[in-house]
C-alpha cells in the first residue's frame, strides 16, 4: 500500500485566556490507500482541529503534513485550495450545501472547480448522485430533501472528483439510525475502492467500522485499536508520554 497522508509531530496551539491551549499536541499519524481510520474522544480534545490540519484548512504551529510523501510546509493557501479540489474530499455534519443550488448543481460545482468542463461536470455529478441513490433528487434544493438525502448529496460532492483522501467530521451526527447505516455502507465502499478515509466521530457504531480506532485526549493520541488484521499501526512516538497529558 502507498501512504496517502502522514502527520509528523503535529502541534496546534490556540490562545486561551492567557494560557495557550495545545489543541493538537505532537500527533503522528499515517494513513494508507484503502485504509479507514476513525478518531474518537471527548468534545474539545482536538479531533476536528486535527482533521482541519490534515486538510490544510489550518496551519500547524509545529510538525508537518505530507501528502503522498510530499511535504506541504511551504504550500500557499492557493495551492492548498487547488489540492483540496482534486485530491481531498470533505464531509461535514452540517452538510455545507449551497442553499440556492439544486442537488446536482451542488455536486457539479465541485467538479467544475477541479477543472472539468460544464458538460462533463454535469455528467459526473449525475453519475455520482445515481451511485448514491439520490438521482431522483437531482433537481431539488437542499431544504426540500431529508437529512439523509442531503448527507448523500454532500458525500457525492466530496467523491465526485475521486479524491485519494476523504476527511469526514461527524458525518452521521444529523442522521437517524437507518440513514447512519446506509452512510456507513457507502463509506466502506469508498475504502474498498482504494481511497483513504479519516472519520472524526462520537458514535461507536461509526468508529468500529474503521480499520483502526484512535482515541484522543487533551490534544494527543492516547490509545489505538486495530480493528482489521491488515491495519497499519500509528508510530509509537504518538503514544509516548500520554499519561501526563
Amino acid at each position: 500500500m502507498s501512504t496517502v497522508i502522514e502527520a509528523v509531530r503535529l502541534v496546534k496551539v490556540y490562545p486561551g485566556g492567557g494560557t495557550p491551549v495545545r489543541a493538537v499536541d505532537e500527533v503522528d499519524l499515517r494513513v494508507e490507500a484503502g485504509e479507514s481510520v476513525s478518531v474518537m474522544g471527548p468534545s474539545g480534545c482536538g479531533k476536528s482541529t486535527l482533521l482541519h490540519l490534515l486538510g490544510g484548512l489550518l496551519r500547524p504551529d509545529a510538525g508537518r503534513v505530507l501528502l503522498a510523501d510530499e511535504p506541504t510546509d511551504r504550500w500557499s493557501r492557493a495551492r492548498w485550495a487547488r489540492v483540496r479540489r482534486r485530491r481531498i474530499g470533505f464531509v461535514f455534519q452540517g452538510f455545507h450545501l449551497v442553499d440556492d443550488l439544486t442537488a446536482v448543481e451542488n455536486v457539479e460545482v465541485a467538479a467544475v472547480l477541479a477543472g472539468s468542463g460544464r458538460t462533463a461536470a454535469r455528467r459526473q455529478a449525475l453519475a455520482m448522485l445515481d451511485q448514491l441513490q439520490v438521482a431522483d433528487r437531482a433537481g431539488y434544493l437542499p431544504h426540500r430533501m431529508s437529512g439523509g438525502q442531503r448527507q448523500r448529496v454532500a458525500l457525492a460532492r466530496a467523491l465526485v472528483n475521486h479524491p485519494a483522501l476523504i476527511l469526514a467530521d461527524e458525518p452521521t451526527g444529523s442522521l437517524d439510525s437507518t440513514a447512519t447505516g446506509q452512510l456507513l455502507a457507502l463509506l466502506r465502499e469508498v475504502r474498498d475502492q482504494g481511497q483513504a478515509l479519516v472519520v472524526v466521530t462520537h458514535d461507536p457504531r461509526v468508529a468500529t467500522t474503521a480499520d483502526r480506532l484512535l482515541t484522543m485526549r487533551d490534544g494527543g493520541i492516547i490509545d489505538e485499536t486495530l480493528l482489521s488484521p491488515t491495519a497499519t499501526r500509528t508510530p509509537q512516538s504518538a503514544l509516548i508520554g500520554w499519561e501526563d497529558r
